[in-house]
C-alpha cells in the first residue's frame, strides 16, 4: 500500500508539471474555445500518463526497500540493519512469515551482521580501538555474540594506552577512567597512567590512578609517586590554571555613539598543551553561523596590564553550554577531569573566575541543591557561592581540590541563585569536543515524562528513528541495551539521557518498553545526530494538538471525528508541566485557536480556550508559553 502511494505521488508530480506547461500555452492560439481546450487538456494529460507508466517499471515499495537494504550492506551494515528492522515493522514480518521477499530479507540480515562483525575485526587488527568499541556496542544491541563480546573495557583500555604513547594525555586519561568504570584496570596499567599523571603534574589524576593501582594489588609504587598522589593542591596553585576569556565583538552603536562590545568569561586549563574549558555562550559569536559581525577571542592570564593572547575554539557542546578552546601558552597548573565527584547538598565549594573582569577571584559557598533541570540534557548543580558576569566558564572545586562543576549561569536579580554544569557531564562531553566542531549526540525522537513506574513516552517526533520504527506513544521505557535504568525520583530522565549518550550517532541501540497491560516489546534503531533544538522541526510540521504534549505537557484527543476540528479533550497532564501550572486537568475540553513559533527567541505560544472541569466548566482563554529546547527529550 505504501509503495502505491509513493509511486502515485511521483507520477502525479510529473504529470502536474506537464499539465502546467500545457496550461501555460495561450489557448486562443490553439484556435479552440475554453471548453474544448479543457477536453483537449484532459486527453493530453491521460496520454502523457500512459506514456509515463509505460516508461516506468512497475515496482512495489517492498522491492525498492529491499534494493536499498542490499545496496547498504557492504558500505554501511548498520544502516542496512536499521532498514531491515524498519521493513519488519512496516510489513509485520515475523520469524514465521513465509514469503520470497521475507526470505531475501533474512539473507540480507545475515550478510549485514557478518559484515558488521568483519568491520569490528578489521578495526581491532588496525588498532582503531574507538571504532572497535562503537561497532561492538551495535553488535551487542542486536543480541549477537562473537569472540569479542564483552571486551569493551579491554578495547577502551587499549585505546587509552595507545593515546598515552602518542602523547595525548587528556584523551588517554579520559579513556582509562571509562575503562576502569566498566571493569577495574590491572595494577600495571594503573601504574603506567600514574607515572604519566605525575610527570605532567596532574595531582587529582595521579590520586585516581594511585588508588586504582592499590586496588589492583600493586606493591611497587615508588615513594615519590605516592607522595605526589597523596598530596594536595592549594587554592593559590589552582588560581594559576584559571584565565580570563575576552571576546572582542567590535563596537555597537547606541543613540549615535559607538560602545565597545565585549564578552567576558572565565576558563581553566585541562591539559598542558593549552586546552581550556569555558562556556559556549561566552564564545558563541566565534562559531554561531547566524552571527555576522566581527569577533576575536583572547585569553589573559593576569590583570588588565597582562597581554591578551589569541585563542581559538576547538569544539563545543551547546546543549551543555560547554566549549573547548586552545591557546599557545604554557600553564603552571592543569585541572584534572578524571574525578567523578557527585557532591552532596551542604558540601562546601569554591568558585574561581573573573567576575566583571576582576581576575583570579575566589568565592566560597555550599551546594544548595542537585538535579536542577536548566539545560536540554542532564541536570545541573545549584550553588550559593557568589558569581557574577565574567564567572561563566570558571571551575567549581571542593575542599579537596576536586573539580565539581563549571559555572554556567546565575539568576539575575536573585543573589545566591547560581548554577554549575557537573564535572561528570564535562567528562562525558569532552571526547566529542576534542574531535572538533560541534559535538554530536545521539537522538531517538522521544519526549518523556516521569511516572510512578518509570519514564513514559508521551510524544514521538516525526522523521526520527522512533517514528520510522513506528514506536507507540504511551509506552514506558524499561531497558537500554539490556540494562535497567534506575534513579531517584525526579532523576529518571537525566539517567536515561546519560545511558543513551554513552553511544554515538549512527550506532544501533536496543530499547525495551512495557505497555499498560505489562506486555514488553524490544526495539532496535539507529541513532541520528541530535538537532540543536530537538522540538523545533516537530513544531513546524506536526499538528497543533500533538505538539501540545511535548511543549506544554498536555496529551489531547479530538472531541469530534472531523480532522479539521479544533476542539479536544485533555487525556493526560504531565505533572509540573506548563499545562499543570495553568490549572488544566484531565477531561477538560480545550479549543486551540493559534500556535505561534518565535524561533529567534526560542519559544512557542499557544492560544487556547479551556473549560476547567474543577471550576464548573468555567470557560477561560489563556496563552501558554513554552521553550522549544525541552529538557525531557531523548
Amino acid at each position: 500500500m505504501m509503495k502505491k502511494v509513493s509511486i502515485n505521488i511521483k507520477t502525479s508530480t510529473k504529470t502536474a508539471k506537464k499539465s502546467h506547461k500545457t496550461k501555460a500555452m495561450p489557448y486562443k492560439l490553439l484556435g479552440l474555445p475554453l471548453c474544448a481546450f479543457v477536453v483537449f487538456l484532459a486527453v493530453f494529460s491521460c496520454q502523457s500518463l500512459d506514456k509515463t507508466e509505460e516508461n516506468v517499471n512497475s515496482r512495489s515499495t517492498s522491492a525498492i526497500r529491499l534494493d536499498d537494504i542490499s545496496g547498504s550492506i557492504q558500505e554501511n551494515p548498520i544502516t542496512a540493519l536499521n532498514l531491515i528492522y524498519i521493513y519488519k515493522e512496516v510489513y509485520s514480518v515475523t520469524e514465521n512469515s513465509e514469503n520470497e521477499d521475507w526470505a531475501l530479507l533474512a539473507q540480507y540480515e545475515k550478510e549485514a551482521i557478518e559484515k558488521l562483525c568483519a568491520m569490528q575485526n578489521t578495526a581491532i587488527e588496525e588498532e582503531r580501538w574507538d571504532d572497535a568499541v562503537s561497532l561492538g556496542r551495535s553488535i551487542a544491541s542486536i543480541g549477537v555474540r562473537t569472540p569479542n563480546t564483552g571486551r569493551e573495557a579491554a578495547f577502551t583500555l587499549a585505546g587509552a594506552k595507545k593515546k598515552l604513547s602518542e602523547g595525548d594525555n587528556l584523551s588517554a586519561f579520559l579513556s582509562a577512567v571509562r575503562a576502569h568504570e566498566m571493569q577495574a584496570i590491572d595494577s600495571a596499567s594503573a601504574l603506567l597512567f600514574l607515572e604519566r599523571a605525575v610527570q605532567v603534574r596532574q595531582r587529582r589524576a595521579a590520586a585516581f590512578f594511585y588508588s586504582a593501582a592499590q586496588a589492583g594489588g600493586s606493591r611497587n609504587i615508588s615513594a615519590s609517586l605516592r607522595e605526589y598522589a597523596t598530596g594536595r593542591d592549594t587554592v593559590s596553585d589552582m588560581i594559576k590554571g584559571v584565565a580570563t576569556v575576552i571576546v572582542d565583538r567590535g563596537f555597537r552603536v547606541e543613540r549615535g555613539m559607538g560602545i565597545p562590545d565585549r564578552v567576558l568569561g572565565s576558563a581553566f586549563f585541562i591539559d598542558a598543551s593549552g586546552l581550556l574549558i569555558t562556556n559556549y555562550h561566552v564564545i558563541a559569536s566565534e562559531v554561531d553561523p547566524k552571527y555576522k559581525g566581527y569577533s576575536r577571542m583572547y585569553v589573559r592570564m593576569g590583570d588588565a596590564s597582562s597581554p591578551r593572547i589569541p585563542a581559538r575554539v576547538i569544539g563545543y557542546d551547546k546543549a551543555l553550554d560547554l566549549a573547548l578552546i586552545k591557546t599557545e601558552i604554557e600553564t603552571e597548573y592543569v585541572f584534572s577531569i578524571v574525578d567523578r565527584v557527585i557532591p552532596q547538598v551542604g558540601d562546601t565549594v569554591l568558585a574561581i573566575g573573573s567576575p566583571v573582569g576582576l581576575q583570579k577571584t575566589v568565592t566560597s559557598g555550599i551546594v544548595s541543591a542537585l538535579g536542577r533541570r536548566f539545560l536540554q540534557i542532564g541536570d545541573v548543580i545549584q550553588i550559593d557561592a557568589s558569581v557574577n558576569h565574567g564567572n561563566s566558564g570558571g571551575p567549581v572545586v571542593d575542599n579537596e581540590g576536586r573539580l565539581v562543576g563549571i559555572v554556567f549561569a546565575g539568576a539575575e536579580h536573585f543573589q545566591g541563585l547560581n548554577f554549575a554544569v557537573p564535572a561528570e557531564s564535562l567528562a562525558a562531553a569532552l571526547p566529542a569536543m576534542i574531535k572538533g566542531g560541534k559535538a554530536q549526540r545521539p537522538w531517538l525522537g522521544f519526549t518523556l515524562c516521569e511516572t510512578s513506574v518509570g519514564a513514559e513516552i508521551i510524544y514521538v517526533a516525526p522523521n526520527t528513528p522512533a517514528s520510522r520504527l513506528q514506536v507507540d506513544e504511551g509506552l514506558t521505557l524499561r531497558t537500554i541495551n539490556g540494562r535497567v535504568v534506575t534513579a531517584p525520583q525526579g532523576g529518571i530522565i537525566p539517567a536515561l539521557q546519560k545511558a543513551v549518550f554513552s553511544s554515538g550517532p549512527g550506532e544501533l541501540l536496543a530499547l525495551e518498553t512495557v505497555d499498560s497491560e505489562g506486555a514488553t516489546r524490544k526495539w532496535v534503531m539507529m541513532t541520528v545526530p541530535r538537532p540543536e533544538i530537538p522540538l523545533l522541526d516537530a513544531a513546524r510540521i506536526d499538528r497543533r494538538e500533538r505538539i501540545a504534549a511535548p511543549l506544554f505537557g498536555m496529551v489531547l484527543s479530538p472531541l469530534h471525528s472531523n480532522f479539521f476540528s479544533s476542539s479536544f479533550r485533555v487525556n493526560k497532564v504531565v505533572r509540573g508541566s506548563i499545562a499543570d501550572e495553568a490549572g488544566i486537568s484531565e477531561d477538560d475540553p480545550v479549543s486551540i485557536s493559534r500556535l505561534r513559533l518565535l524561533e529567534n527567541e526560542g519559544y512557542a505560544l499557544m492560544d487556547i480556550t479551556v473549560k476547567k472541569r474543577r471550576m464548573g466548566y468555567l470557560e477561560t482563554s489563556m496563552q501558554l508559553p513554552a521553550w522549544l529546547d525541552s529538557p525531557d527529550t531523548l
